[in-house]
């Protein structure tokens, strides 16, 4: 929000500290563009926090304007650029009244679409805000606005904007990279210098706002959490949840700060004496305020970048080895290396006397106790231990896989099949014959194991039929010939997708959107476990491409009949079915039947 973007100016006088700075790809490509002499009109897009304002008003700066001009009530600016040309600026479109935003929309139609070089737009606005006031326009107007329907396929593909239009949308930048910046430019900011002498850290005592800080910078540039906290933003944005800078933002300073304690669950400075008399720095773990534990739960899900980081269950799943280790293996002398390794080499949140003592009583308390408040409290503690372990992990702990202890349990195999295909490399067998098994298992109704072939079935008309055993086609798993499956990347959305061909030849081609929840799904699947959590969406995603499957296998069948390799004597009155059976091993085959119709 433009208030927002003031705001923050004047809290930074204010307090009379140095901003937190973040390159801005973006703004340098923007002024590059106006700065070139193009012709038209210029769109800064995006939704709420991704400082549509702020690289407006860099962009003014850039071309000449002054802090003093642009912070004056005026809402439409105009600016004389060194080219000749007058720029019209519009830092928040939804400040505009409804005539105002006609006279700007109709001046950017006249330029973008009409060759008028008398003025050259630039408008920040969020999506749905500059489609609606198109649509608005173009109601009153008795016509469909030209300029809003290719904008809404602009959003929503990537695609280019018409005519002079020039679209910079801040959406689409990559959320992991824009973390990781955000991460480093908070975590090692000059301020933080003033911490190196505080009495606070003396004598061995723990500051938790400077052991979570230390803990992000990891020794390093980005640190093994910024890593793994990357690859769930990055799940997170493959399955359509996009999370702004300023989320970002609020983001990195709870994990530093959190402390569900503290006034508002954040700590300053005059709280960590009392937490460290109280004993209850582990209650700061950054490990559990990165999920917002320090909130209020409602508080907490208001926050789009809270709300995404939940879908993943992080602290709720779990391995069985995982509780094992952490429930037995303090007493158990076969789980003594990997505890020691693993639990108790992080005194401050790891084995804290304070879990050690939860634990003894959970494990030798009376029944009565096991099932209330002992309980209540040694779970919540045993749901931290949790999310530490997985953003502690090692990633070649066999026996304890970190994505394991959580909802996206292939999460990885997504993430490296997604890396294999941008960089042109094969995918992992195992990932393929994972995914056709899934895809058979829905194809069919069936728990059949083949990986070398898919099966398109049908139930003889119905669609839709959870069970289908009539074999309409099958093609190999792999592409041949151009035949069969292929893996591929859709570099508008940087996601995953399955294209099958049941013939070669364009046109015979299906292809199935494969996001991070429909990957997880086909692979648990495959692994013989359909989870209720998200199987209702996603198996009615996978009958609808199945549909499409069969009518594009009629649509073929329709124009390469195969009358001339019918047998001689074969009635005329007979139909063909291929039933698909299964093999003492769970192997599928397809096997022929003529059923003859009496005249």
């Amino acid at each position: 929000m433009n208030l927002f973007d003031e705001y923050i100016t004047g809290a930074l006088n204010r307090a009379k500290v140095a901003p937190i700075t973040l390159s801005s790809p973006q703004l340098d490509k923007i002024v590059a563009y106006v700065k070139s002499g193009s012709p038209g009109g210029l769109l800064i897009a995006g939704t709420a926090g991704d400082g549509k304002t702020y690289h407006c008003r860099g962009l003014w700066t850039a071309v000449g304007g002054t802090a003093k001009a642009w912070g004056s009530a005026q809402l439409v600016k105009e600016l004389a650029l060194p080219d000749g040309r007058v720029a019209v600026f519009v830092k928040d479109l939804s400040e505009l009244r409804d005539e105002q935003s006609d006279d700007v929309l109709m001046m950017l139609e006249r330029s973008a679409l009409e060759g008028d070089d008398s003025k050259f737009v630039v408008i920040a606005a969020n999506h749905g805000q500059i489609l609606e006031r198109l649509r608005d326009l173009g109601q009153r107007q008795g016509r469909e606005h030209p300029l809003r329907k290719p904008l809404q396929d602009a959003f929503l593909s990537g695609g280019n904007p018409p005519g002079r239009l020039a679209l910079f949308d801040l959406s689409r930048i990559g959320h992991r990279d824009s973390l990781v910046e955000v991460v480093r430019a908070i975590s090692e900011h000059s301020e933080w210098t003033n911490c190196s002498s505080c009495s606070l850290q003396a004598d061995g005592r723990v500051c938790p706002i400077f052991e979570n800080r230390r803990r992000l910078l990891g020794g390093s540039g980005e640190a093994a959490f910024v890593r793994r906290l990357g690859d769930l933003v990055d799940i997170a944005r493959l399955n359509g949840l996009h999370l702004p800078v300023r989320d970002l933002l609020a983001l990195t300073a709870n994990m530093i700060l959190g402390h569900p304690l503290a006034k508002e669950g954040l700590m300053a400075c005059a709280d960590i004496l009392k937490i460290q008399a109280e004993g209850s720095v582990e209650q700061a773990s950054l490990y559990g305020n990165v999920f917002g534990a320090n909130l209020p739960s409602r508080r907490a899900l208001e926050r789009p970048v809270f709300k995404a980081l939940a879908s993943f269950g992080i602290g709720e799943e779990s391995t069985s080895r995982a509780d094992g280790l952490l429930v037995y293996g303090h007493d158990d002398g076969k789980l003594a290396e990997p505890f020691a390794r693993l639990v108790a080499s992080d005194p401050v949140y790891g084995a804290t006397p304070g879990f050690l003592s939860a634990l003894e009583r959970y494990l030798e308390g009376e029944e009565n106790a096991r099932l209330e408040s002992e309980t209540d409290e040694f779970m919540e503690r045993l749901e931290s231990q949790r999310r530490r372990l997985f953003f502690t992990l090692p990633d070649g702990e066999a026996a304890y896989p970190f994505w394991g202890m959580t909802a996206f349990r292939f999460g990885g195999d997504y993430l490296g099949t997604i890396a294999a295909l941008a960089e042109r490399k094969p995918i992992s067998d195992s990932v393929r014959s994972r995914l056709v098994r899934g895809l058979n298992r829905v194809m069919t109704g069936l728990l059949i194991e083949n990986t070398d072939n898919i099966f398109v079935a049908s139930s003889g008309g119905f669609t839709q039929s959870r069970v289908s055993v009539l074999c309409d086609t099958e093609v190999p798993a792999k592409r041949d010939r151009g035949t069969g499956m292929m893996i591929k990347l859709d570099k508008q959305t940087d996601r995953a997708c399955l294209d099958i061909a049941l013939a070669p030849g364009a046109g015979n081609t299906v292809s199935f959107p494969l996001s991070p929840v429909r990957f997880e799904f086909l692979c648990r699947v495959a692994m013989g476990a359909l989870p209720g959590s998200f199987s209702n969406e996603c198996l009615e995603d996978m009958l609808a491409f199945k549909a499409k499957l069969l009518r594009k296998a009629e649509v073929i069948l329709d124009m390469h009949p195969a009358e001339e390799d019918d047998e001689a004597g074969i009635e005329d009155h007979s139909i063909k079915l291929r039933f698909i059976e299964i093999e003492q091993h769970g192997l599928g085959f397809s096997r022929p039947v003529t059923v003859r119709i009496s005249a």
